[in-house]
């Protein structure tokens, strides 16, 4: 009989990403497993798009008064007797979902009443991708390393990029506006790149739509790509670009990942590079405590060395 495998991973979009290598190393620790993937709504696709699971289930996340949605869940995990949980979230909910299950199976995370329990302060100190590295250690799975997402693909050929160019993500949650280096510093930059050869690309959703087009206006060479392009072109666009360059946001650490030359410009009043840095290998990040004051020298001369390009 094929033994059972869930993976419970709700978000969000850069945790998500960073998750996908812990993902991979399951899948290859257990290659003739049964494995489930928990999850959300938003991460289905990309989660059937790498083809470590062999089913994926959606949480709908009940809340507390939800009882009709907890019964539910309850069920589902007791009818699919698992005989291992990967707790890739490591919350108070996905931890609360060990009690539901009865009788329990191996449990491998930070969850009280865990079988493979990580204790250790440094899980939560660091990055959760490190924190991951540790966990599954726990089980002797030790070959952990960042997904380069090249399962994740996209058509880009009708964008009209020229190269070489040079990713710009300017945007980020509209709730943290201090996360965003100003709209006048990616200006000067974008002019800067195109007087090096370069031609910047702005990338957004439609909520970036007043932003990118500010630093776009009156810039010839710059390509603006706001709400055209979709998750899974990200990887592609980073693949076939000199570098990207934007502030802390999921579809930087995306094209971080893929191993471009990037850097991250980091808020520190709201993350750090500690607990949320860029974990790519030639992913560079910059840190303030008001991103005004980060200058657009500073900025491209980082990005240089990374490039290894004198202007």
């Amino acid at each position: 009989m094929v033994d059972k495998i869930l993976v419970i991973k709700l978000g969000a979009l850069g945790d998500f990403i960073y998750s996908f290598g812990a993902m991979a190393a399951i899948r290859l620790a257990h290659p003739q497993s049964h494995i489930v993937l928990l999850t959300t709504k938003p991460f289905v696709k990309m989660a059937e798009a790498s083809q470590y699971f062999d089913e994926i289930h959606m949480d709908t996340k009940p809340k507390f008064w939800n009882v009709a949605g907890w019964l539910c869940l309850r069920s589902w995990l007791n009818h699919q007797k698992f005989s291992r949980v990967y707790d890739l979230q490591n919350n108070d909910r996905s931890s609360f979902y060990l009690r539901l299950m009865f009788p329990r199976p191996e449990w491998v995370g930070a969850a009280s009443g865990a079988s493979h329990r990580n204790l250790s302060p440094d899980r939560v100190k660091g990055h959760a991708f490190h924190g991951h590295v540790q966990t599954l250690k726990l089980v002797g799975i030790e070959d952990v390393q960042i997904d380069p997402l090249e399962w994740m693909t996209g058509n880009i050929a009708g964008y009209g990029l020229k190269s070489p160019y040079v990713v710009l993500v300017p945007g980020s949650s509209l709730q943290h506006p201090e996360k965003r280096w100003p709209v006048e510093s990616y200006r000067a930059l974008a002019g800067k790149l195109i007087r090096n050869g370069y031609h910047p690309v702005l990338l957004g959703s439609d909520a970036e739509a007043e932003t990118n087009e500010q630093i776009a206006r009156g810039l010839d060479d710059v390509v603006n790509l706001t709400g055209k392009t979709t998750l899974f072109d990200l990887p592609a666009l980073a693949r076939g670009s000199v570098g990207a360059i934007g502030n802390d946001t999921g579809p930087m650490h995306i094209m971080c990942v893929t191993g471009i030359p990037s850097i991250v410009l980091f808020c520190s009043q709201k993350s750090t590079i500690q607990k949320h840095g860029p974990q790519g290998a030639q992913a560079k990040a910059i840190e303030a405590f008001d991103l005004s004051d980060v200058s657009v020298s500073n900025v491209l001369d980082q990005f240089y060395k990374l490039i290894s390009f004198i202007p």
